[in-house]
């Protein structure tokens, strides 16, 4: 048999195999984040998605003490290691069969993240694919296009990392720009290492900061003029907990995925949350651990956006990079 005959054979066997696990299968979605760690396990018919099993997420903070430095501390992989190990008991329970695994800013940027994926590979039979910036900006869209209901206003959809912060313009249910900037939580709170509580003039210097890497994005605003702020997941969610537990919003449900807030108590709440120390935010109940303390970063970050670009209308989508690169595979291996 000739050699293009056998590959095409063999072509046609990749599909079928992967046409049929799509009438039912069990898929998981794992997002390395720099500081957390996510998985979703969902069961899939005919190429959707037909029930969420598990959702959850472990602290990792691998940028922790060395982010800036370009390498991830020996304490930060064994969390890592941990954190896939708890994934890896779970997606053994519920007998997963295919795990779509990303890594971002943290691990793309180390100089020993490779030897962490080799790892994770060798350990857990995981293959962790590492996503550049753009890449992961996609992935953040194709959340939030599925959870929020996208119309043909200009809108600037912003997912703050540990890491990077992607910053998208979509209109008319598209993107027309996007940009991964190395200005996440958790790098800004190891470069400023502020004072706690945070001072006005470490404020006001973040800010600087925040004007100069943000460059692009201005410009870009400047052509396309979004009309309002899509904040993506992650802390956005947290100031959901925060507003919710004064009544001033809605709490999280899992079939809610889109929520408006009122700018005149989220700006009431930040200010709070800048104000405080990190001792007072323990005792927040609303306020998950892994981001006491960089949750004042987020703050000010998302200030800085609302008060420059003069925005006023914010909301949030509980979808993000998990979800956008389950859309994606989906997407990719329909029928």
């Amino acid at each position: 048999m000739e050699i293009k005959t056998l590959i095409f054979i063999k072509s046609i066997t990749i599909f079928c195999s992967i046409t049929l696990l799509l009438l039912l299968m069990i898929l998981a979605v794992i997002d390395c984040g720099t500081n957390t760690f996510n998985l979703l396990i969902l069961e899939i018919k005919n190429a959707k998605v037909d029930k969420k099993l598990l959702s959850t997420r472990e602290s990792v903070k691998l940028g922790q003490g060395s982010l800036n430095g370009g390498l991830i501390a020996d304490a930060a992989i064994e969390r890592a290691i941990n954190a896939f190990s708890i994934f890896n008991q779970h997606i053994n329970k519920y007998k997963v069969e295919k795990v779509l695994a990303y890594a971002t800013s943290a691990i793309r940027e180390a100089s020993n993240g490779k030897d962490f994926i080799l790892k994770v590979n060798q350990l857990f039979n995981i293959k962790v694919e590492v996503i550049d910036g753009l890449k992961e900006a996609d992935f953040i869209f194709l959340g939030v296009k599925k959870a929020v209901n996208l119309g043909e206003q200009t809108s600037l959809i912003m997912d703050i990392g540990g890491g990077s912060v992607e910053f998208i313009l979509s209109k008319n249910k598209e993107i027309i720009w996007k940009k991964s900037f190395k200005i996440g939580a958790a790098r800004i709170l190891e470069m400023y290492q502020p004072s706690n509580p945070i001072k006005e003039q470490e404020i006001i210097s973040i800010n600087h900061f925040f004007k100069a890497e943000l460059f692009e994005l201005f410009e870009a605003m400047k052509e396309h003029k979004a009309s309002e702020l899509i904040g993506s997941s992650g802390a956005f969610e947290s100031f959901i907990d925060l507003l919710a537990d004064k009544n001033l919003a809605n709490a999280i449900e899992e079939t809610i995925t889109e929520y408006s807030i009122n700018l005149q108590h989220y700006f009431a709440m930040a200010e709070e949350i800048i104000k405080s120390t990190n001792e007072e935010r323990t005792h927040l109940k609303a306020l998950v651990p892994m981001r006491i303390d960089m949750i004042v970063i987020s703050c000010l970050m998302v200030n800085f956006i609302l008060k420059e670009f003069n925005l006023k209308h914010m909301r949030i989508s509980t979808y993000s990079l998990k979800e956008g690169a389950l859309m994606n595979f989906l997407e990719n291996n329909k029928n």
